[in-house]
């Protein structure tokens, strides 16, 4: 399977902040020790459930505690109040968004890192011991190329698809370019039960947040044929109902909150797309039931 090419586009992700890693030993400045660093993030954010559900498949409750964040941020620029200081901590006279995800350095009361794919790295290698390898040996290349798949070209390309105002012969470049990335993970997945490995990878965790925002997010500015034919990868949808009664993803799957974080951002109309609902996610969600984290104020 193979990553396709895509034109380029800019994201609407902004660019990360800081960009420290934890290394090794105390030679590297930041290495690890449990209980030195906090995670700050919201899972109605796609980064965070990200994090949030490689935190919580890796068991790191109390060897790296997490503050979940309210769903929509409550400063005009899109930042968090409650991120200000560490912010301003971290650097002198930031006039940026504070935003999440951040990961926070105990010690020193400063940002390590803004970077989700780093941190989620630095979670599963430098504190993950024994417990599920998630970046396993000999698979990173595999695991960057799943990161290039749901990034261009089902993320952005579905939201390029329904961008409101966009020339249909882009938005229709966009979704056979969404289609033909879907039906090639549909046939990889057809007979697999995780995406590179026989167990969870850093790759599922990729791919089924992306499934979760083109279905709760994306899916809101299609028209109802271009849901149907998502909707019309078996292999795809079903992988993404196993992994949604897994506690670590299901657990962390804040519904209201997506919707609520997607309605404060949007500025597009919605379509027809928007009644033809993929998978009823809260179903397969198990105990969690789509509720997601409470929200825990420092």
């Amino acid at each position: 399977m193979t990553v396709t090419p895509l034109a380029a586009h800019a994201s609407d992700r902004p660019a990360p902040a800081f960009r420290g890693r934890i290394g090794r030993d105390a030679r590297s400045g930041h290495y690890a020790v449990p209980g030195r660093y906090r995670l700050h993030l919201s899972t109605a954010c796609p980064d965070g459930l990200r994090i949030a559900v490689t935190h919580a498949l890796l068991g790191l409750d109390t060897v790296c505690p997490a503050t979940f964040l309210p769903a929509v941020p409550d400063c005009p620029e899109g930042g968090h109040s409650v991120l200000r200081p560490l912010y301003e901590a971290s650097a002198h006279r930031y006039a940026g968004p504070a935003v999440g995800p951040v990961l926070s350095d105990g010690w020193s009361g400063r940002i390590v890192s803004t970077h989700a794919p780093d941190i989620m790295r630095d979670l599963a290698r430098r504190f993950g011991g024994d417990r599920l390898s998630l970046y396993p040996c000999g698979a990173e290349s595999e695991i960057e190329a799943v990161e290039r798949m749901c990034g261009e070209g089902v993320e952005e390309a579905a939201q390029r698809a329904g961008s409101a105002g966009g020339e249909p012969v882009v938005c229709d470049i966009a979704l056979g370019t969404l289609l033909e990335t879907l039906g090639a993970l549909d046939r990889w997945l057809d007979g697999r039960t995780y995406m590179i490995r026989d167990e969870i990878t850093a790759a599922d965790v990729e791919l089924w947040v992306a499934l979760v925002q083109l279905d709760t997010v994306h899916r809101n500015h299609l028209d109802a044929a271009a849901v149907q034919r998502i909707a019309d990868h078996p292999a795809l949808w079903a992988y993404a109902r196993r992994l949604t009664a897994h506690p670590a993803f299901g657990g962390h799957l804040d519904l209201d909150g997506i919707e609520r974080r997607h309605h404060a951002r949007c500025q597009g109309l919605e379509a027809a797309g928007a009644a033809v609902q993929i998978l009823d996610w809260a179903a397969h969600a198990g105990d969690g039931k789509g509720a997601g984290p409470q929200v825990d104020r420092p």
